[in-house]
């Protein structure tokens, strides 16, 4: 019998193959790994403060006024411009004092409101709600326009009418971080 001398490419296939394999796995990796970082960077991020809360009271930054105007959604209640006003430590304190001099049984005429941000972008808003949501204190987002800067998205607490009940909420929102800016609403005349 006759040996045979021919070179045989099965074993360069192999190599090769095994190559080829790693080659195509890497590139399908790297594919949906793209696919997933594209997705990630696209979908809002829940509880993240990607445009920063304006300082409480205050009605935002200068920026461009949004195109769309939507329909509010939360209309159970209005408070007409130029009707609330904001409150300091010591109006408060002197509100107290008043309301104690007058007796428990008889309540508060002053209603108030715990502002704890003002956002341009709806989503944000409702992000710092779902927010105060955990923490077990229901907020409503309002939306307001401010001229010539457009609709901005407030969050508030209340109405509230207690003081007790102000300084528990306050108190509540320092210790998780969240500052909150009291704002009292004129009665109506």
């Amino acid at each position: 019998m006759s040996k045979d001398y021919k070179p045989r490419q099965a074993g360069r296939a192999k190599g090769s193959g095994l190559l080829m394999g790693l080659f195509v796995g890497f590139l399908l990796g790297l594919g949906v790994a793209a696919a997933i970082a594209i997705y990630f960077f696209k979908s809002p991020v829940p509880f993240s403060n990607r445009t920063a809360p304006v300082k409480p009271g205050a009605t935002g930054p200068d920026a461009k006024t949004t195109k769309s105007e939507e329909k509010p959604r939360f209309d159970f209640y209005r408070i007409l411009p130029g009707q609330e006003v904001p409150v300091t430590e010591k109006q408060l304190k002197e509100a107290a004092k008043d309301t104690a001099a007058k007796g428990a049984a008889e309540p508060a005429p002053d209603v108030y409101f715990i502002q704890t941000g003002s956002f341009q972008n709806p989503a944000d808003a409702d992000n710092l709600k779902a927010k105060l949501a955990l923490l077990g204190l229901e907020a409503g987002v309002e939306p307001t326009n401010v001229p010539d800067k457009g609709t901005w998205y407030r969050v508030r607490l209340g109405p509230i009418t207690n003081l007790d009940e102000i300084n528990r909420v306050r108190s509540q929102l320092a210790q998780n971080g969240i500052e909150g800016s009291l704002v009292k609403v004129k009665p109506a005349p």
